[in-house]
């Protein structure tokens, strides 16, 4: 059992009060309280585990649409069932106020992240620890503190920024400058770094010092500061302990089709037990295990990628059929019980593609699929071959029951034994749609291209281009030449490296292009508006801190 996986909330905290020296004064010797929650390196590590928990949460499997705000709405997908509480309609998805909210969802559990971190970081000098425990207890508490600053300045641009433990109510929050914010981000991250464990001496899963490193170059761009995010991404990238995976590895090497960075993404593969030295950071499921994040018979707490992003196939009909052609839901290629919610857009499955479409083997059709077998024996396609390029008469593509998609969604053939109906077919149960293997967080293949922008920052393109091809090299693509490199080409080499992997909202936005994006890539957001580009500040938090103001973004009521 991976350690980390177990939740160790702190238990609420009562206090007893009574007159000085009276023999009611309760002292708490067996239960916890405010004055001996944090003691010993055991009290701080539940704390920490918590703070796992809780980024997992947000990014990965609190439910089965927010964490996909990171993906819905962006140049990457659109929505296939559109609703108030999507991203189709962004007047109500990005309200101040209103019951979609996604603004003050987020916000919420980022800044719960941040105080666990903080009463973490504001207990450790009391604390009984060794100077040892207390500087990695403190690392690993900037680090994530650090992580959700971030992602908050992103989104929002300034936010109130608090450093320590707040014990009493406050209403009289201002927002730091989006400079001030980064900065102490940097700070923290530079702790981090500095005094994390090497990857190499953690538990899979466990944050170290290269993960701080990769976050605090891409803090570093958004900062401004190429040069000294060339540095930090350089940390990375010529570490011994990591490098790119070239060849076949893991669980499922001899399963064909298949390619290296088909292994990538195989359940099992993901962290360094597997041979894997490419991931930096990888977020932990176990199925079956108290605290795992899955289960093996429904997709309850699991990451609910398969069921978003992979095709709602059983709904497909071709011309005058009344059957699918082909089997729902099975565990292949056909996308697991996918149900379409986020469809590929045309830019992300088609355009990207056009110089390298058959060499690329990120582009293979085992790892993007287009090509889909009608395995329906009632269907008059059976044995057919149905594709997304050369689609049936009178089937739309992309549409929410047939698109191309990235087959790392899902896990083809490798689903748990408890959702199979009939395994023998690779017949799945009606309650599959999790995704059932680790999920990274950062890989290296990001930290090379993390640097190439940095080159672009600096007006340095030969050696930007020298970064982006060691990345597509490993995915057998033609080297790009510097003249061609700019942030719009490495925007589109992301999409091809890391795809749905990635949290793309983060990118555009941290940039400040998410607007441009949108209008370029995805025609299907046509009330997108540069207001976007940063989310609202929640109505609810404005309104209930009334000793202060707290500015709203431009353009929001």
């Amino acid at each position: 059992m991976k350690k980390i996986l177990i939740l160790l909330p702190l238990i609420g905290v009562s206090l007893f009060y009574g007159c000085s020296g009276n023999f009611l004064d309760e002292k708490p010797l067996d239960f916890l309280s405010s004055g001996n929650a944090f003691i010993n390196i055991n009290d701080f590590n539940a704390s920490v585990y918590n703070l796992y928990d809780l980024t997992r949460k947000e990014f990965y499997n609190s439910g089965e649409r927010r964490p996909f705000d990171y993906l819905f709405g962006t140049d990457l997908v659109f929505d296939g069932q559109p609703e108030v509480d999507r991203h189709t309609n962004m007047a109500a998805a990005y309200a101040p106020t209103g019951n979609v909210n996604i603004a003050l969802t987020h916000w919420t559990s980022l800044y719960k992240i941040i105080s666990e971190a903080n009463t973490i970081l504001t207990r450790i000098p009391g604390s009984a620890m060794s100077e040892a425990d207390k500087t990695i207890t403190e690392a690993r508490a900037r680090f994530f503190r650090a992580l959700a600053y971030r992602t908050l300045v992103y989104l929002y641009g300034g936010v109130p920024l608090t450093l320590e433990e707040v014990t009493s109510p406050r209403t009289d929050y201002v927002r730091a400058t989006k400079a001030a914010v980064l900065e102490q981000v940097i700070a923290d991250l530079t702790i981090a770094a500095t005094n994390l464990p090497a990857i190499s001496k953690v538990q899979d899963g466990e944050i170290n010092n290269l993960a701080a490193s990769h976050l605090l170059a891409e803090v570093y761009l958004a900062a401004g500061k190429f040069q000294e995010a060339v540095t930090a991404a350089t940390a990375v990238i010529s570490s011994a302990d990591v490098n790119l995976m070239q060849n076949r590895f893991g669980a499922r090497s001899t399963v064909t089709p298949g390619d290296v960075y088909w292994d990538l993404f195989q359940r099992g593969n993901q962290n360094r037990k597997s041979g894997n030295r490419e991931g930096l950071w990888v977020i932990q499921f176990e199925t079956d295990v108290p605290g795992g994040g899955t289960v093996s018979t429904g997709v309850s707490g699991s990451y609910q990628f398969e069921r978003t992003f992979a095709p709602q196939l059983g709904s497909l009909r071709v011309g005058s059929g009344t059957v699918s052609p082909i089997l729902y839901p099975v565990s292949d290629y056909s996308g697991g019980r996918g149900i379409g919610w986020a469809i590929s857009t045309h830019y992300f499955s088609d355009v990207i593609w056009q110089s390298d479409f058959t060499n690329d083997i990120r582009n293979a059709n085992h790892n993007f699929v287009r090509q889909f077998t009608a395995t329906n024996p009632a269907s008059p396609l059976y044995g057919q071959t149905i594709s997304t390029q050369t689609p049936p008469a009178g089937v739309k593509v992309p549409s929410r029951t047939f698109y191309a998609y990235q087959s790392k969604v899902t896990t083809p053939g490798d689903h748990p034994d408890g959702l199979f109906a009939d395994k023998t077919k690779l017949l799945l149960k009606s309650n599959a749609g999790g995704t059932y293997a680790d999920q990274y967080m950062f890989r290296l293949a990001e930290t090379y291209l993390l640097r190439a922008e940095a080159y672009v920052g600096l007006n340095m393109p030969g050696k930007a281009a020298d970064d982006i091809n060691v990345v597509r090299l490993r995915a057998k693509a033609s080297p790009v030449a510097a003249g061609d490199v700019n942030m719009e080409y490495i925007l589109d080499e992301r999409m091809r490296e890391l795809g749905p992997e990635e949290k793309r909202r983060i990118t555009l936005m941290r940039l400040g292009v998410w607007y441009d994006r949108v209008k370029k890539c995805n025609p299907y957001y046509s009330d997108a508006l540069a207001k976007y580009n940063l989310w609202p500040i929640p109505a609810a938090e404005i309104e209930r801190n009334i000793n202060a103001k707290l500015e709203q973004n431009p353009g929001y009521d």
